[in-house]
């Protein structure tokens, strides 16, 4: 009685681990490829229970959902010969499992085979272009153009790829330097350019205010010695008709001014009291 007790438990328990081996769960997030003896069978899917011949065949699962492929950077030479520093990224899906499989096995194989192709990619396109137009308008341009160099490789490993992006673009420390050393030469040269011009601005602005100068200068001694001659012409006219007149007036007004240009500050002159310079003093006392 025991022993039949004991070979049926073992046959339950046989038949329990033998269904077991049978079944396989798929998720939903999951789809799967049922090889025998590595030889593909089958793929699956539809989430749920599946059925599969134990011992024989075996199970390989693959995620089924949207996927990021984020490779190592590297540093490249643009056209320009700058060399930049460039981080990219894909977003991939598994959509022939078998083909995966037979390519590339696992997913972290696929990482590294595929990260290469999708940094050569990125390396051929950015080689034919300048920084300007990595970080401008033109941009979009060139993703559009390694989107396409990617997805032509995509078939051979049975996936599609859903997008391609560049994270990050910076100059690597010795183009960035270089750069700067530039950018400070240029600004040096404008700023000379700016001091030149500005030299040439100032001494054409004083060449013009010293001929302007020079002109104004000579117009008023012009009319200064116009009117001064004129003044003269006028002096004498008003002594000639002064004399004229009174001829006494005349001299003694002459003599004032004999007096006040020879008898100035600090002045001593020897002269006899009779002679003819004071004879307008000398009726003065009589």
């Amino acid at each position: 009685m025991n022993s039949r007790f004991i070979l049926g438990l073992l046959f339950v328990v046989a038949v329990l681990l033998v269904a077991s081996g049978a079944l396989f769960t798929v998720h939903q997030t999951q789809q799967a490829l049922v090889l025998q003896f590595g030889e593909p069978k089958s793929v699956i899917a539809e989430p749920g229970l599946h059925f599969k011949v134990p011992l024989i065949q075996d199970v390989y699962y693959y995620d089924s959902r949207i996927l990021d492929l984020d490779p190592q950077g590297q540093d490249m030479s643009l056209v320009d010969q700058r060399r930049i520093n460039v981080d990219s990224f894909a977003r991939y899906k598994i959509v022939d499992p078998l083909k995966f499989y037979q390519t590339v096995l696992t997913e972290t194989a696929f990482r590294d085979r595929f990260g290469n192709i999708l940094n050569g990619s990125v390396r051929d396109a950015l080689g034919r272009t300048d920084l300007a137009d990595v970080l401008g308008a033109k941009r979009q341009d060139v993703m559009n153009e390694i989107t396409q160099a990617v997805s032509r490789r995509a078939e051979e490993f049975g996936i599609k790829v859903v997008e391609v992006r560049i994270g990050r673009t910076e100059l690597t420390a010795d183009t960035t330097a270089a750069t700067y050393n530039r950018m400070r030469s240029d600004r040096m040269a404008e700023a000379a350019d700016f001091r030149g011009r500005g030299q040439e601005q100032k001494s054409r602005i004083e060449a013009d205010a010293d001929r302007e100068r020079t002109v104004i200068i000579a117009e008023a001694e012009k009319e200064s010695q116009t009117l001064l001659g004129d003044g003269e012409a006028e002096s004498r006219r008003i002594l000639n008709a002064a004399q004229g007149k009174d001829a006494e007036f005349y001299a003694f007004f002459r003599s004032m001014e004999a007096y006040r240009g020879a008898l100035g500050d600090g002045t001593t002159m020897v002269l006899s009291p009779n002679s003819e310079f004071f004879k307008y003093f000398n009726k003065m006392g009589k």
